[in-house]
């Protein structure tokens, strides 16, 4: 066993040194004693004294590049047609990379309600435009029936329909979290350019897009404000159509929709009395 000669000149194997430092506790010392005093004080002035090192600043995330990405894509189209081609050329979703065609929005973009749904499905996919499968052609059914189609020329009885996604998820799944925050630039600007005067918000993906809420259970039919504007939200068409008792609810919503823009209109021609 080799000696260690640590000790004033002393050669101390381990034994000897666990020996005494097991004496110096059971004497009560709490610290080793050093040859000349220390100034503990002095040593605390001294250490804080040397300025800490910054710490390098965090990587930026690539999510967040993108979303900065999207705003400025959006921000810098001044039609629905540059945004249209900005939005389309944008190449920070990966749902890009497996949807076949991109749905931008149908309809009159004049018109005084728009409608914002989730995302493209299979059909929608195949022909390039929102709302034209099994869903899209109950939407038609129930705006009709308060005096409202994407096919009017009138923007008094138009609709202008778009979804948060522009392009299909793959086997028609929710959209994600990052996937709607990177899209919201440019359905936010598409809002702004279209300028409706009331926004319906179809569905989860909307509410959460819009609202940052979910829940369109209890959400739906209670008027709210989305993007500076009066927005109802309602249940998708296509839960109506797993659901038909929810029919009536909708119904109920089509109804306060039609009242607020009666309302709206009535507001508009009436003159102020001074």
């Amino acid at each position: 066993m080799t000696a260690d000669p640590t000790y004033r000149g002393f050669a101390l194997d381990a034994e000897t040194a666990l020996a005494l430092l097991q004496w110096q506790a059971e004497l009560g010392a709490d610290e080793p004693c050093l040859d000349a005093p220390l100034d503990r004080y002095d040593l605390s002035e001294r250490t804080a004294a040397v300025p800490a090192a910054a710490a390098p600043p965090p990587p930026r995330d690539e999510a967040e590049d993108m979303v900065a990405r999207a705003e400025a894509m959006a921000a810098g189209a001044s039609s629905l047609s540059q945004l249209a081609a900005a939005q389309e050329a944008f190449d920070g979703i990966e749902l890009k990379k497996g949807a076949r065609n991109f749905c931008f929005a149908d309809g009159n973009s004049a018109a005084r309600v728009m409608v914002i749904g989730e995302a493209p499905g299979e059909e929608e996919d195949r022909q390039g435009r929102p709302f034209v499968g099994r869903a899209g052609q109950l939407l038609d059914r129930m705006f009709a029936a308060i005096g409202l189609s994407r096919e009017a020329v009138d923007a008094e009885k138009a609709l202008y329909i778009t979804n948060v996604l522009t392009w299909r998820p793959p086997g028609n799944r929710r959209p994600e979290p990052a996937e709607i925050a990177v899209m919201l630039p440019f359905l936010r600007r598409h809002v702004e350019l279209a300028q409706p005067e009331l926004l319906v918000l179809m569905g989860n993906t909307p509410c959460m897009a819009a609202l940052n809420r979910q829940g369109i259970l209890k959400l739906r039919g209670h008027w709210t404000e989305a993007f500076g504007l009066p927005a109802l939200p309602m249940t998708h068409p296509s839960y109506l159509l797993r659901t038909p008792a929810a029919k009536r609810e909708a119904w109920a919503d089509l109804l306060s929709l039609s009242a607020r823009l009666d309302v709206e209109r009535l507001a508009i021609r009436t003159p102020l009395l001074g």
